[in-house]
This record gives C-alpha cells, structure tokens and sequence, in this order.
C-alpha cells in the first residue's frame, strides 16, 4: 500500500502501520455512512425518552427502554453520531452528543453483547478529544509569554507569518521599562491601549512606531534580523517572561549605551524584586537605585512632574483611604495619558468604583496590565480613616 508524504512523494507503508490506520479507516467509513444516511433526521420518540431519562438518572427505566429496543439502537446511535459529526456543529454540542452516543452503546454493549457501536464511537470520541487538544493547544501555545506583566503577543497576522516562516513577535514591556519610562512612547509614539496601534513594518522601517528607536542607531536596526523580533518559541525567548534568566550584563550594557542605569549588584539575591502576585516591584526598584530609566529621546527635554498627592475617601466606613501620589505617576507617563480621556481633570469629577477598575477603566487602564494589580487592596487602601494627610487634596466620591 503507498500513500503520499506532505512533499507529494510516495511512500510505502509497513504492514504494522496498517494496525493503526485500519480503526481510522474503519471510523472514516462509518462517519461518511452515518452523515449521507441519517444526518438530521427527526429526532425519534426513543431518542428523547433515552436522553431524559439518561438526564434524571432513572436508570431503571433507561435498562426496560434499551431491552426493549435491540434493533433501533445501533441505527440511533449513528444518527447521533452523524449529528454531532455535521460540519459546524460547536465543540460543546458535538461533545454531548457523542457522550449520550456512547451511553446508548454501552448499555447496548450490556444487555444485547453487541460491542461493534461502542468500539465505534468510543474511536471517534478519542479522535475528537485529541484533535480539541491539538486545536487549543495551538491557539494557546505563545499564551506563556504574554502571561507575563506587560508582555505583548503579536500575533494578529499569524497565517501570514507562518508564510514566511516566521513566529509572533514578543514584546517584553518590563525589559523596556527598564531602560526607559513609560512616557518616552506614550502617547507620542504608540497609544497606551493594547490594541490600539496598528504596527506594520513596512511603518517600522520608515522610521515610525518600534522604528522610532529600531533604526540602528538608538536600538538594533528592525531590517538587519527578523528573528531578533520575530522571537516566540526562539531558544533564548524564554529570559522574555522568566525574569529569572534575564541577562543582567546585557540589561546593563544597552542601559550604558542609551544613558540609563542598571545596578544588578544592588539586588538582593541577584533576582528581580516581585510582589506575592507575580508582579515586578518597580517601587522597590528605584528606592534602592537598581535603575534609572531614560526619560525622553529628545536631548535636553523638559520633564514634566506634577507633585500633589490626592486622598480619595472610600464611601465603605471599614475600608481605608487611598492616597494617589501624583508625582510617582507623572514622573512615569505623561499627565495627558489620564487626563481627560482616563480621569476628568477636575477634584471630584470621577466616580471611581472597584468594579469599573476590574473592567479597566480608571487605575484598572494601567494596574493589573503594566503595573501591580489593584487585586493587592492594602497596597493602595492603606490611610487609616480619619488621620489627616498633610498637604492632600481631598476627593471627595462623586455620588
């Protein structure tokens, strides 16, 4: 027996392949059997009666019904197979169908020892889970990598890519924001929303978007190697979410080159400070001057700092306050990534809610995707009730 191999060449067969491929064979027969015979015909009296009882447990009556029943059952087990099997039909409905397919069989199996249906299904239910397994498996596969803070996957153009023998592109925000605050691309070079920024090369290599410093002389030339981007699945992509394997000379080299800081020997451990979620504790970071981030790609450019703190008063009597330091935040990002399109520029104009926070508005546009999770509520809701802060501004919640 010969069949062809995916480069069109024929290729013969040992016979103890054929062991594995004559079930299939088997099931394939089957399946094109039941779908141009009994695909959707009207569903039987014995079909309902079989699938409420299987439902409500009474397995009783489900034993009478199936004695009862010996010559329909192989013939209503096709049909629920082919019903299932029907191009389109959902994972979850295909699943179910095949689940009552094979209760049916078994109890057939039982009471008229009869195992040809079972064996069937039993195959097309092991092929079915397999190829969900396989399906998910490959539209989760570069999932680790954006699990970790920051990291965006690009993988939009994923058919094309593969084209061109390419993987998605990882971008590794936390290793960036080490080298440079948030607001040296925010808002000017890309919008501070996942999504938001329609990236093309054919922009980068005008110099626009990761083009911007990607040109060769800030940063590696986008041009010179597409697998220093395109680097999902790539032997080293592993340093871009295990922070525990990031290089620490190199971090510090590029940091000397753009005139950034980095200070591996004042870490602890030489690891990388986290917090009890995952997330990198950039606080800690600066206070002990691990890192000093370039602040602006335009040479002698004005930084702009807004320093007030703002004491939000929770409406709960048992929650406490929160204090938002302006100046931690200004000295990150640009005052216009909040104001007006996040925050209302006006004290008490913003009625803030955790649930609107959990559904990424307000603080939840940043915490939780780039910066700590508002899921650590000590860490913002920790001025005691009633203790007067010095110089604040108070907000009072806009009802």
């Amino acid at each position: 027996m010969v069949f062809h191999d995916k480069g069109g060449q024929l290729v013969k067969l040992k016979k103890s392949c054929l062991l594995y491929i004559i079930p299939y064979i088997s099931v394939c027969m089957f399946l094109l059997f039941s779908i141009s015979s009994v695909a959707f015909a009207e569903e039987s009296a014995f079909r309902k009666e079989f699938i409420s009882n299987y439902m409500r447990n009474l397995f009783n009556q489900q034993a009478e019904l199936v004695k009862k029943n010996k010559d329909i059952i192989p013939g209503e087990v096709r049909l629920l197979v082919a019903d299932a099997m029907f191009p389109g039909t959902p994972y979850e409905r295909k699943m179910y169908l095949l689940n009552i397919a094979n209760a049916m069989a078994s109890m057939y199996k039982h009471w008229h020892n009869d195992e040809k249906p079972l064996s069937e299904v039993e195959t097309i239910l092991r092929m079915e889970v397999q190829r969900e397994k396989e399906r998910v498996a490959e539209l989760t596969k570069w999932d680790k990598y954006g699990k970790f803070l920051g990291n965006i996957v690009m993988k939009d153009h994923a058919v094309r890519l593969e084209t061109k023998n390419l993987t998605p592109v990882i971008f590794p925000h936390w290793l960036h924001r080490i080298w440079f605050q948030c607001k040296v691309c925010h808002q000017d070079i890309f919008i501070m929303k996942k999504g938001a920024n329609d990236l093309s090369y054919d922009l980068i290599v005008e110099g626009k978007q990761c083009g911007v410093c990607h040109n060769g002389k800030i940063a590696f030339d986008a041009r010179e190697n597409c697998d220093t981007c395109h680097n999902a699945g790539k032997p080293d992509s592993a340093k871009l979410y295990d922070i525990d394997r990031a290089d620490h000379n190199k971090i510090k080299g590029v940091a000397e080159r753009l005139g950034a800081e980095w200070h591996p020997e004042k870490l602890h451990g030489s690891k990388i400070p986290i917090d009890r979620f995952g997330f990198i504790d950039w606080l800690t970071l600066k206070e002990n001057k691990v890192f000093n981030p370039v602040g602006s790609l335009i040479k002698d450019s004005q930084d702009i700092v807004r320093d007030n703190r703002i004491l939000f008063e929770t409406v709960s009597p048992t929650v406490n306050n929160v204090i938002f330091d302006h100046k931690i935040h200004s000295s990150w990002i640009q005052c216009s990534t909040c104001h007006p399109d996040i925050f209302e520029n006006e004290l008490g104009g913003n009625r803030i809610t955790m649930a609107d926070i959990a559904r990424g508005r307000f603080c939840g546009h940043c915490h939780g995707k780039v910066s700590f999770t508002f899921a650590d509520c000590l860490r913002c809701h920790k001025q005691p009730k009633g203790v007067p802060v010095k110089g604040a501004l108070i907000h009072k919640q806009k009802q």
